[in-house]
């Protein structure tokens, strides 16, 4: 036999193994590139497509290609006839053929590398070994961060599945962390680093929670309860939220007080109602939105006053039974020599009441030149009792459709409305009747919140998937009152949403980050913990919520771009291109 015929013979002897160790589990020697290769260059072509090759005998005395047979002409010809392949969009578009490569290559790679089979090979005791292999960092992770040394992390829920990967991420990368736990008995301190400080406290004790925040710089709350009883689920994923951050934003306010208000974070006060003559500027008016000739037919009468009684408090109040009718209360703001709103993210209000909604309006111009004043509108909701309500300036809508975006800087008026209509019953007891005509509203103070440019607080939240039906309804009830409170609080946030916890590494398959609560996949508790992490400093990642599971095809009749998915690239930046088309403040 010649070369040639050896070398082709050498070429299907190797095929041939090939094939044999693929179908074999991967149990061969074939090199990883090489192997790798192979995957994204089968991968690519259509689904449908097949490359047939039809081989030609070699001369012997020759060594050129001799004629092919009857026979090979005609399967030649069979092969010519057979009709076109049809290719769908799945087939062409770039989306979905990287979505498919991924997936046949993550396939390979976990049965090729053996996690799976190291992860549930170790004991559930060894609990070191495990952590070791969740947070196992990948060669393009950064292991040091600028300003980690002079930032102290608070991790409340530091055990936690998602918690104890965060603390040791966070020591990688040279942050001082502290953990709040309830119990420091040897099991909990065998599950963290020695170098972490440990804080004794309950999350639902405000005392306790104001010790743990002192000297902090963020914050991730990783705690959940561990029980479907409402009393565990108010007081860890809600109350608890509230608590921390309250004493969060107290210890805040200290540190700009002593710094002589110079703080990034300190607040502007706009007006704190403390007093009688706190009330002094303030105006009561009334109105309608029909002409003055339909007005009387619809009015069936409105009052309000504002007045400061003898509890100490600072009262709005009244009703408006005029179809149509409104009352509102407003001030032209006078704010300290040298400060303008531009400087700051939007209002935080602190209040209580009887549970209405109101129309928040400020009106923005040339103070010398009141005809050039424009009006600008957000509607807010208040709960019965006091409760603080964050309003940003991105939120405000013109009043007139053609009228620019607000500019915070022309702010000179603000106004608080109250109309009968879109008033909805709050929770209270159902026996009750309530007049959505009337109101009550106690105002405490108004402030302007700062600008800031990253995350003060993480919130590992959930969607509500791998929960039994039984106890999603009051699970996800007490989790969407806990990120209410931190919506409101004022702090910069950001609030994760995973699908259901897998105990995997992380790193290994592509994140879908969305909102509208329509993922379907799981995700690892090591992809949720360097989300949190990355969030920290992720200027995109501020006061946005969202969710986040594992790459998965969409269902049918939904739109193929609909989920995108995104890989670490080389700076395992993922998270900035993954936020920055994400909605603010929802």
């Amino acid at each position: 036999m010649n070369a040639t015929a050896s070398a082709t013979a050498a070429n299907s002897s190797f095929y041939s193994q090939t094939q044999c160790r693929l179908s074999s589990d991967i149990r061969g020697s074939i090199p990883f590139s090489k192997m790798k290769r192979f995957l994204f260059f089968n991968d690519v072509h259509p689904r449908n497509s097949r490359l047939v090759l039809v081989p030609r005998a070699a001369d012997p005395n020759t060594g050129k290609d001799s004629n092919v047979g009857d026979d090979e002409v005609q399967k030649q010809q069979r092969v010519m006839q057979q009709p076109p392949m049809s290719l769908s969009l799945d087939d062409v578009n770039p989306v979905g053929l990287g979505r498919k490569s991924r997936q046949l290559f993550d396939e390979v790679w976990r049965k090729f590398s053996g996690l799976g089979q190291i992860s549930r090979t170790i004991r559930s005791d060894d609990q070191e070994a495990l952590d070791a292999l969740l947070v196992r960092e990948g060669p393009m992770c950064e292991f040091a961060i600028p300003g980690a040394q002079n930032t102290t992390v608070l991790v409340v829920g530091a055990t936690s599945r998602i918690g104890r990967i965060v603390v040791r991420k966070l020591m990688l990368r040279g942050y001082t962390v502290k953990a709040l736990v309830r119990k420091a008995d040897q099991e909990v301190v065998d599950l963290l680093p020695r170098s972490v400080e440990i804080v004794i406290g309950d999350v639902g004790d405000p005392t306790t929670v104001k010790a743990a925040v002192e000297g902090c710089n963020k914050i991730i709350y990783c705690a959940t309860a561990r029980s479907a009883i409402t009393g565990d689920l108010f007081r860890v994923d809600h109350r608890g939220v509230y608590n921390l951050t309250k004493a969060f934003q107290d210890h805040n306010n200290k540190l700009a007080q002593s710094r002589a208000g110079k703080s990034s974070k300190s607040k502007l006060l706009i007006a704190k109602f403390k007093s009688e003559s706190s009330l002094h500027g303030w105006e009561v008016r009334q109105g309608t939105y029909f002409q003055d000739v339909l007005a009387t037919k619809y009015d069936g009468g409105m009052d309000a006053k504002f007045e400061f009684t003898e509890n100490g408090d600072a009262v709005f109040s009244g009703y408006v039974f005029s179809k149509g009718g409104y009352v509102e209360l407003s001030k032209k703001l006078s704010l300290p020599l040298g400060y303008t709103l531009d400087r700051y993210e939007g209002l935080v209000l602190s209040v209580g009441g009887n549970g209405r909604s109101y129309v928040l309006i400020v009106e923005a111009g040339p103070s010398a030149d009141p005809s050039q004043s424009r009006l600008y509108f957000a509607r807010i909701s208040t709960k019965v009792g006091f409760c603080r309500v964050r309003v940003p300036f991105s939120s405000f809508r013109p009043v007139k459709p053609d009228d620019p975006l607000l500019d915070p800087f022309l702010v000179h008026t603000l106004t608080i409305r109250f109309e009968p209509r879109r008033q909805k019953p709050v929770e209270v007891n159902a026996a009750t009747k309530q007049d959505l005509r009337s109101f009550k509203l106690i105002l405490e103070y108004i402030k302007a919140l700062p600008t800031g440019q990253e995350t003060d607080f993480v919130l590992v939240s959930c969607s509500g998937l791998g929960i039994e039906p039984s106890r999603r309804d009051q699970v996800l009830k007490a989790k969407r009152a806990g990120e209410d409170s931190l919506r409101r609080s004022g702090l910069g946030y950001t609030i994760v949403r995973p699908g259901p916890l897998q105990e995997e590494p992380g790193g290994q398959r592509a994140l879908i980050f969305d909102q509208g609560n329509r993922i379907s996949q799981g995700i690892s508790c090591a992809d949720v913990a360097d989300i949190c992490v990355k969030a920290l400093h992720d200027t995109t990642a501020r006061n946005k919520s969202f969710d986040v599971c594992y790459e998965y095809i969409a269902e049918d009749g939904r739109e193929l771009y609909e989920l995108v998915a995104h890989l670490p690239d080389k700076a395992n930046n993922y998270l900035t291109p993954a936020l920055s088309v994400l909605e603010k403040n929802t």
